[in-house]
């Protein structure tokens, strides 16, 4: 769906979140339709973060999409050069865990030729039904300071516990420019009503600032048609807009792998599942993350994934994702590897030949917002861990410093580090 909008100058879209959904008496799940008004609106990132940005919703199958948007303004005048778009409207029947015959009609849309470093209004809908007017910066085109918020595996109950962790993230770093999310956001890759919930946690947030996830291994299901034996879930490029500059030759991993720039930071989606499963793949995705750490313009390098390289949980392991992406973070020195999939808290550095000081090697995180837990196992390369432990981290880049801090979901301070480079 997001290759159609490159056909499009300009486009955007916007909506408000599902509610959440309840039970039946019988325990079985009801399926929320989707409403004539927008709903789960969501900003993401493109490659042109100075230039562009991207938003997606949906609504009930059926209805056109529209964008409003105008450079915002100190009072309501805005409204009166407000351009109106059309947006790539995907008119859906998709197979939900609930329904196999969902429908609703997926809106998504690029919004180009915008001014560097400036605030925009917009608001989505069909034309008789709006959303509210949002708002969202656009990247500056020099490096300049900023922050943004890792989410680790949110995954079970995150309505009703995993959303504190998101929400306590906002209270403490409410201006960062974008939130990752290292994979895992729900549990079951195609129940509509987890994806609702993932929504609504997020409310009006997902729609001012951009999320940028990368898939975990539950955002995936059975598929004996592809290589790798799984497929990513048919909602994921329906309800994200992600940059489409992954790996050529593995069309699979389109709005999976991805990376962009920020501000003198270059951010890099490493799709874990796919990097395992695909064998016959992954020697273009080594290659691909070859040239993107070879030819960065940027200061700064996050790599962020599902699968740890390192994990914290001591029953757990991925050879093959250290030993297809150590060897690259070494040669190239990456600065932070931020990971999910374990369930716990562990950060420390390790470089060539292990376990190292902080600014001597990578450092690498395994970080969980949601309420499930895992053991943690005693590591030689963590200079912090915690069990139990559920988590948010705030990441602060200004020229030549980059500062790291962990908090737990009730706001206490876990763990900080802080990172220079000349």
């Amino acid at each position: 769906m997001k290759s159609k909008t490159r056909a499009l100058l300009a486009t955007v879209l916007l909506g408000t979140c599902a509610a959440p959904v309840a039970a039946q008496d019988t325990g079985r799940p009801v399926l929320a339709e989707a409403t004539v008004a927008p709903e789960r609106i969501i900003l993401n990132l493109t490659a042109d973060t100075a230039h562009e940005m991207a938003v997606t919703w949906r609504s009930a199958p059926g209805h056109a999409g529209k964008v409003q948007y105008a450079r915002a303004t100190v009072g309501p005048d805005f409204t009166k050069s407000a351009l109106t778009i059309e947006a790539v409207t995907d008119d859906a029947t998709i197979a939900v865990e609930e329904d196999p015959a969902f429908r609703a009609a997926y809106h998504s849309a690029v919004l180009r030729e915008l001014e560097p470093d400036t605030v925009y209004a917009y608001r989505v809908g069909d034309g008789a039904r709006w959303s509210e007017w949002f708002q969202f910066r656009t990247a500056s085109e020099e490096a300049r300071p900023f922050r943004f918020i890792y989410l680790g595996d949110m995954q079970n109950d995150v309505l009703s516990q995993a959303s504190r962790t998101l929400r306590m993230a906002f209270r403490t770093a409410g201006d960062a420019a974008f939130t990752i999310h290292a994979g895992d956001l729900i549990n079951h890759h195609n129940a509509d009503r987890e994806w609702g919930e993932w929504f609504a946690a997020g409310g009006f947030l997902y729609a001012q600032s951009p999320q940028m996830p990368t898939p975990g291994n539950h955002e995936y299901g059975k598929d004996e048609a592809a290589r790798a034996g799984s497929s990513v879930t048919s909602q994921w490029r329906r309800q994200f807009t992600l940059p489409e500059n992954g790996p050529n030759g593995v069309p699979e991993a389109r709005e999976t792998h991805w990376y962009t720039d920020y501000q003198g930071l270059r951010l890099i989606s490493v799709d874990s599942p796919q990097l395992v499963r695909n064998t016959e793949a992954r020697a273009s995705t080594i290659a691909w993350l070859d040239r993107l750490l070879a030819k960065n313009p940027n200061r700064w390098t996050v790599i962020f994934l599902h699968f740890p390289l390192f994990s914290s949980d001591p029953d757990r392991d991925n050879p093959e994702v250290r030993s297809a992406l150590k060897p690259l973070i070494d040669k190239y020195k990456v600065d932070l590897v931020l990971q999910g999939h374990d369930h716990s808290y562990a950060r420390g550095a390790i470089g060539q030949d292990g376990p190292a000081p902080d600014d001597a090697g990578a450092t690498y995180v395994v970080s969980v917002a949601g309420p499930k837990m895992y053991e943690v196992a005693d590591l030689p390369w963590a200079r912090k861990t915690a069990a139990r432990t559920q988590a948010f981290q705030v990441i602060s880049v200004d020229g030549g410093t980059l500062t790291y801090r962990a908090y737990a979901a009730n706001g206490d301070p876990l763990d900080a580090v802080t990172l220079s480079k000349p």
